[in-house]
């Protein structure tokens, strides 16, 4: 649980004076170490460099919301998305590496000696993560999930494909989602899938694992992987939890999953906003700034406005979701607003730019490039949508029809 004041006891709304000391070290840290690299390497699609993952490790952003008995901040999901922010604002891979350390996927069902094994290494950013839920055919529906992991004695072996697996060659282990059941029906498709810790060499894929990386638009920093398991064997201590019952590990950190989300949206939307506002007092035009022509100033209007509404939806999920509180449909809606925000405040910012703003010169191009993926991964918008209606109208009778 996060360490917060309620919003109706802090002495300035959401942000208490802790909050503000976070996010101001996380906005100096971004602005001295993370955005020049982003303006160096995102261009030549290079990767984040490993003397930058380590200053992460160090200010300890591998473990903002792990518990301090296994070595990490013991914060809650407004500090994890109040620095998320800052770090997108440089770098969206920067704010979406932090993502693979704050927690082991599905901790909350190891055992305490798993625990204590895998935290304290994840916090330390010693131990990061690439997941691997989505396929070639899989994407919105994970319980469509058809890669297997057979049990042969103490190993289980693995067979199938999987898309969409980012960090696959830089991560120190891959969790596997896998189907090890059949279902017992239709309507029940997400019993039968297990989770599994495959844990493997920092810059290789593992042994009975071959893949290659998907030509991406945007994203750069790290590599994004096709893989294909053949006979993968895997002790069978790596399973997660109960065999068969990992759909509920997928599904019950969307919450956190989506805050994160739309706080990387409004971090590319800040950053694309600031660098605009810049741009547009320096720009000159018929003698004068393009700050002072009316159309430039009501669109650096609007797109403030729009990127402040987001930013104050969030600190709202953040702090019912630090609560306890199921917020599933609001969680949903911030994902869904600043995603789509942030696309539009991005493509603004390009406008504001001219020509300029379409090449790699301009770190414009790279927010929003990087915005348009906040609309589809993490559930996309018509996902989000569709959650949203569904608490408000309750299920349609036929959920795949209209």
């Amino acid at each position: 649980m996060s360490k917060f004041i309620p919003r109706e006891d802090a002495p300035d709304g959401y942000l208490t004076e802790e909050r503000r000391l976070i996010q101001q070290v996380a906005r100096d840290f971004t602005m001295n170490e993370v955005l020049p690299v982003a303006n160096e390497l995102d261009p030549q699609q290079g990767e984040i460099p490993m003397s930058l993952r380590d200053k992460m490790a160090a200010m300890g952003y591998f473990g903002i919301t792990v518990p301090e008995e296994y070595g990490g901040m013991g914060l809650g999901c407004f500090e994890y998305c109040l620095i998320t922010e800052e770090l997108a604002r440089g770098w969206m891979s920067v704010a979406s590496i932090i993502a693979r350390g704050n927690g082991v996927f599905g901790a909350h069902t190891m055992s305490e000696e798993q625990r204590r094994k895998y935290q304290p290494r994840s916090a330390s950013g010693e131990f990061l993560a690439a997941a691997a839920l989505s396929e070639p055919d899989t994407g919105s529906d994970l319980s469509s999930i058809s890669c297997r992991a057979r049990r042969e004695g103490d190993e289980y072996v693995i067979n199938g494909n999987k898309y969409w697996c980012t960090f696959a060659d830089g991560a120190d282990y891959i969790m596997l989602f896998a189907r090890t059941g059949e279902p017992p029906g239709q309507a029940r498709r997400h019993i039968g899938i297990s989770g599994f810790i495959i844990e493997k060499e920092r810059g290789k894929l593992p042994p009975g694992v071959s893949g290659a990386p998907i030509p991406k638009i945007g994203y750069f920093g790290w590599k994004t992987w096709e893989l294909a398991f053949d006979d993968c064997r895997i002790p069978a201590s790596s399973l997660v939890g109960e065999e068969g019952r990992a759909f509920y590990i997928m599904a019950s950190g969307l919450e956190n999953a989506r805050a994160h989300t739309a706080a990387r949206a409004i971090g590319l939307a800040r950053g694309a906003l600031e660098d605009a506002i810049a741009y547009a007092r320096e720009r000159k035009q018929f003698g004068r700034p393009i700050s002072e022509f009316q159309a430039i100033r009501f669109k650096i209007a609007d797109m403030a406005a729009e990127v402040e509404a987001a930013r104050q939806l969030l600190y709202f999920v953040c702090t019912e979701i630090d609560r306890g509180r199921r917020c599933d449909k609001e969680a949903s809606m911030v994902k869904l607003f600043a995603s789509e925000m942030a696309e539009r405040v991005t493509s603004e910012a390009i406008q504001i730019f001219g020509g300029a703003g379409y090449t790699t010169h301009c770190a414009v191009e790279r927010y929003w490039r990087d915005a348009r993926l906040t609309k589809i991964f993490e559930g996309t918008s018509e996902i989000q949508r569709r959650i949203i209606s569904d608490n408000l109208l309750g299920k349609p009778e036929n959920q795949f029809g209209n």
